[in-house]
């Protein structure tokens, strides 16, 4: 598995809380978080972004899904 993939956006529009991204050479449109991106931003500015996998917390989240339900089911763990 690749450590990290990077690619670019174009920011295409502000709507309410988050910014419409067009991603990649294709410029597929993804819906992101603003307070996830660096103030100051406006429409039309390209960003670069690094995408990697989190093994450490996938682990830590699949933990802690098996405990809710199995809390959920009455057992205890």
């Amino acid at each position: 598995m690749k450590n990290a993939m990077k690619t670019g956006a174009v920011i295409d529009r502000f709507e309410g809380d988050n910014a419409v991204l067009l991603v990649g050479k294709d410029e597929r449109q993804a819906v992101f978080p603003t307070a996830e991106l660096p103030e100051g931003l406006s429409e039309g500015d390209y960003i670069r972004m690094e995408i990697s996998y989190d093994a450490k917390a996938t682990k830590a989240a699949m933990k802690e899904s098996t405990r809710l339900l199995d809390a959920l089911r009455g057992r205890r763990s």
